[in-house]
């Protein structure tokens, strides 16, 4: 599981993860009820559901874990990590700092990634690049990272994104490990 503040760049390390070793590692697809971004395809980055969907699967206890974050909920679709570990594979959770909380709770023995941000002002770079979010979604995402910074002790492990080539590599050595451990 790798989770970290919005924009440290969780999604260009899981993908670059992927595609390094697509026998042995598999992502987890989302559920959100945020709106998708330029580029998204649902099913692929996301599953976008409505508010009542997703206060449903929570009823039915469908969702390993779930939280809100800046105004939308998303969430992790307990049948599909089951089906991707039956068959073998490592499953990548692309989460926030909440999330792996619940995680943490729930499955003892998971690898909790932190991935971290080389400062907060090259985050605050990186999300007003992505040019998606007013103003105050990008002051809430800062103020959050801020917080989540201060959760990163009680991973299994922290990775800065200083290089993205550098930060996967150093994650799929903490991913190799924890194999032979």
């Amino acid at each position: 599981m790798i989770a970290g503040p919005s924009g440290v760049g969780k999604g260009t390390v899981v993908d670059r993860l992927l595609a390094r070793d697509p026998d042995r590692l598999a992502a987890s697809v989302s559920v959100t009820t945020r709106d998708a971004r330029p580029g998204e395809v649902d099913g692929v980055h996301y599953r976008f559901v409505g508010d009542a969907e997703f206060d449903r699967m929570i009823e039915r206890g469908e969702l390993l874990e779930w939280a809100e974050i800046v105004g939308h909920r998303s969430g992790t679709p307990r049948r599909a990590v089951e089906r991707l570990l039956e068959h073998g594979k490592d499953v990548i959770l692309e989460i926030d700092v909440q999330g792996a909380g619940q995680v943490r709770d729930r499955v003892p023995d998971a690898l909790l990634i932190f991935l971290a941000p080389p400062t907060l002002e090259e985050l605050e770079r990186r999300l007003r690049g992505r040019g998606t979010e007013p103003e105050a979604s990008i002051r809430r995402r800062l103020d959050l990272a801020a917080r989540e910074l201060a959760e990163a002790s009680w991973f299994s492990a922290s990775v800065t994104n200083d290089d993205v080539e550098r930060a996967t590599d150093q994650v799929a050595a903490i991913i190799d490990a924890s194999r032979t451990a």
